[in-house]
């Protein structure tokens, strides 16, 4: 193995090392995301985590990216050269390589982010949607009762007040008309 290495010029030295390197990186952040890990964890959290409704965004510079445009940028190099291209062309062609594997890899994060859901309630959702009494609602707001109702995708038992003239009781089909600022469901019942 030493000799082979020594035989190398300083140019095909500098590709392999490079390649070695990044993939053993990429290769830790791989094995650390299959089994539960945080990637994070390994480089010292060098991309930044920004908390807030907006998301992180499009990261084009953090270290996985770089990580990947090593990897990618070395081995393409060593191919180039085990093909006989010039220097000027396997550089070329290894940071192009290197480069669209950044611009993947930020895609990639970038559009798996914004499938994350914040798993916040919003009860406005529920405006207009059709449920069924759970607990007996009071009539003319007398006492709180619940509906069960899919809001979001999931179906939920929620607080419920009504303007009916009678109390609604198990069963009865409603339909929420108005949200309160304090998260109540006003209901109606849905066939007279």
């Amino acid at each position: 193995m030493e000799t082979w290495f020594n035989a190398l010029t300083v140019f095909e030295k500098v590709y392999w090392v490079v390649a070695i390197i990044a993939s053993f990186f990429l290769l830790i952040f791989l094995v650390t995301t299959l089994f539960g890990g945080d990637a994070d964890d390994v480089s010292g959290d060098v991309d930044t985590d920004i908390e807030g409704d907006h998301g992180v965004g499009f990261q084009f510079l953090s270290f996985k990216n770089l990580t990947g445009f090593f990897t990618i940028f070395g081995w393409t190099g060593i191919a180039c050269l085990d093909n006989g291209l010039s220097q000027m062309l396997t550089v070329i062609i290894s940071v192009i390589c290197g480069l669209l594997m950044m611009v993947a890899m930020a895609s990639l994060f970038y559009y798996l982010a914004k499938l994350q859901s914040s798993g916040t309630l919003k009860l406005n959702n529920a405006l207009n949607q059709i449920g069924e009494v759970y607990l007996t609602i009071g009539a003319n707001r007398s006492r709180i009762g619940k509906v069960s109702i899919n809001v979001q995708g999931t179906l939920r038992e929620l607080e419920a007040l009504t303007d009916e003239n009678q109390d609604l009781t198990q069963s009865n089909v409603v339909r929420v008309k108005q949200v309160t600022a304090n998260g109540i469901l006003i209901v109606e019942l849905l066939n007279k």
